[in-house]
């Protein structure tokens, strides 16, 4: 159902692999809701993703950019703006990977050539991409923009490895730049931290079919999908949140305010007594 929550505004949605990604199914949604964007990923990422689809499905322009580069970033945020016809109202950060985790090495045996790559494009490129955005003076006031993270920057879960460590960072930039945001050009800056979700790059970790089965027992609500988050990131980039900024929002059904579950208690007693 669409409010045309987005009427008139535009914008940047970073990661848009295949169907499957959270960045897919929110630009599908922006454009439901009236907004028009700019679809952006690297270019190895695009030849191995469909975003073609998506661009022709809504409309949009395709602007390869690797977010590690500062330069590419730089042609992109312009070319973005000159595309769309202004400043950008929303910015999607939604890209992350960990070769470590690719490439099956273990925590506390990391390649940290890997590792660096690694924070590079899970974490760093949020960092240059709100740089580059500021310096440009690329931003409407009242602008949202919103990367997307998950628990582990918080908990431990073993198999998610060096991708906990990005995720902690790329929460703390969320907050230390939201505040230069805020302050100077009235723009928004928070993170979701999202269930774990069967995207490409989420089903690359180690165990994650039991990361899903336990935290939709753990979860009052049950586990958020794709699609949730998707309306979820909807909500914060209208003007409804115009005033939610530095946030990490919690968007997993409960899961993050849980001790434990009489589901997850039942089924542990249930394996103690085999």
């Amino acid at each position: 159902m669409s409010y045309n929550l987005l009427k008139g505004k535009r914008g940047i949605i970073f990661g848009a692999l295949d169907e499957n990604s959270i960045a897919w199914k929110t630009a599908e949604r922006v454009h439901e809701e009236g907004g028009t964007f700019v679809l952006t990923n690297a270019p190895i990422a695009m030849r191995m993703g469909s975003i073609n689809k998506l661009a022709e499905k809504t409309g949009s322009k395709i602007i390869p950019a690797d977010a590690t580069s500062v330069e590419d970033l730089e042609k992109l945020v312009a070319g973005a703006v000159e595309e769309l016809g202004g400043k950008l109202d929303f910015v999607l950060h939604s890209i992350g990977m960990s070769i470590n985790v690719r490439k099956g090495k273990h925590y506390t045996d990391q390649n940290y050539d890997w590792t660096q790559k690694g924070t590079d494009v899970s974490a760093m490129s949020f960092h240059k991409t709100m740089q580059v955005l500021y310096k440009q003076d690329a931003m409407n006031e009242w602008g949202s923009i919103v990367a997307l993270t998950y628990m582990a920057a918080q908990r431990v879960f073993p198999d998610y490895n060096d991708m906990a460590d990005n995720k902690a960072y790329l929460e703390s930039i969320a907050r230390s730049f939201g505040y230069f945001f805020g302050r100077d050009k009235k723009v928004r800056v928070n993170t979701i931290s999202q269930s774990p979700t069967p995207t490409t790059a989420g089903q690359g970790v180690k165990g994650f079919d039991g990361f899903m089965a336990y935290a939709e027992k753990m979860s009052p609500l049950g586990n958020a999908t794709a699609q949730d988050c998707a309306d979820y990131t909807i909500s914060l980039f209208s003007d409804l949140t115009k005033k939610v900024t530095l946030q990490n929002l919690f968007h997993d059904g409960g899961f993050s305010n849980m001790g434990v579950s009489d589901a997850v208690m039942e089924a542990f007693v249930e394996k103690q007594d085999k």
